[in-house]
């Protein structure tokens, strides 16, 4: 395997998910009614995760993700992985929805399948790779305890085992590896315990780091509103190297943070909209990232999408990450005068 290359000047990304074709939507409720078989399934997610990642490719994105396309949403692809936690696998009917999950004993350790998708990723790209998952934090807000004596212990044991895949991850090659962490914005008073959690799971963990936090993406829609000053400080001892945030729908008044609290971090600059069909054009993605560039240094700032893309139609996310690589390279000829 080649080794990826050096992260360029403002490097441009995708958070993770990419859009989810009505014909995968069908295919994915069959597997649910036994229409189709597991091994079926599988081929369809083959074929479509190489198309996503050729989508990027042409856009011209610096660090690939697979799509997400394999996952029928952020907590379920994970809650059937985790080893312990038991899946009522009649609970749902429609691939989208959450199984009724729930934990009642101690979690044992075991692999999650995540290298294996990792390194069908590599197969297919030659650019710089990123592997996306749910934080703990999440998933103990969607997987029922009744064992745990309180969240901030469930979630420190989901960290332990999640432990061992990312430094299996990172053995395996991954260099890039996103925590996705929505539901901070829905109880803002976790994060101290929260971060305790992403510490853990990170611990040890040679790969370049970073917490993903927006206020949600449930059917394209926001879940929570507000101002991301509840991450800080509490936030700032999170053993990351980025912290990747929405700004496009938001506005960037909450940017200012970085500097009020000189954060350490590199930001991921949200600047497309992904709660809108309306593609931006490259000037006012550039736009959106000189105004930036006014608080945090180039040095420290990449851009990427708001959030996923998973419910935007795929001829609008195709154009949308166009149009932010050209923004970006708009402004790097700029600073490169």
């Amino acid at each position: 395997m080649t080794q990826p290359p050096a992260l360029p000047f403002l490097p441009t990304a995708v958070v993770g998910s990419y859009s989810m074709p009505g014909w995968l939507e069908r295919a994915k409720n069959d597997y649910l009614q036994r229409r189709i078989s597991r091994h079926d399934l599988d081929e369809i997610h083959d074929t479509v995760v190489k198309a996503a990642i050729k989508d990027q490719e042409m856009a011209g994105v610096d660090v690939v993700a697979d799509g997400e396309l394999r996952r029928d949403n952020m907590i379920d692809h994970f809650a059937v992985c985790l080893p312990g936690v038991q899946i009522d696998h009649a609970s749902k009917k429609f691939y989208y929805d959450f199984y009724d999950s729930v934990v009642r004993a101690r979690m044992p350790s075991g692999s999650l399948g995540l290298v294996e998708e990792f390194r069908f990723l590599r197969r297919f790209t030659e650019r710089r790779a990123k592997v996306s998952i749910t934080g703990p934090h999440s998933l103990v807000k969607r997987i029922r305890n009744e064992y745990y004596p309180s969240e901030e212990a469930f979630a420190l044991d989901i960290a332990r085992v999640m432990n061992l895949e990312l430094r299996e991850l990172a053995k395996a090659g991954a260099t890039d590896i996103q925590i996705d962490e929505p539901y901070y914005s829905g109880f803002p008073e976790d994060v101290p315990w929260a971060i305790k959690a992403i510490n853990a799971m990170v611990d040890g963990v040679d790969a370049r780091l970073s917490l993903h936090v927006c206020y949600g993406n449930r059917y394209g829609k926001p879940s929570w509103e507000g101002s991301y000053r509840y991450l800080f400080p509490a936030g700032l001892e999170a053993r990351v190297h980025q912290l990747t945030l929405e700004f496009a729908r938001r506005g960037e008044d909450d940017v200012r943070l970085f500097r009020e609290f000189d954060s350490p971090f590199t930001l991921g600059l949200g600047v497309i909209d992904v709660k809108s069909h309306d593609v931006e054009t490259p000037a006012l993605v550039a736009e959106r990232i000189r105004a930036a560039l006014e608080i945090v240094s180039a040095d420290r700032l990449a851009v990427n999408p708001d959030c996923g893309c998973l419910h935007l139609p795929r001829d609008v996310a195709f154009a949308k990450l166009c149009a932010m690589v050209e923004g970006t390279r708009l402004v790097r000829r700029e600073l490169s005068g």
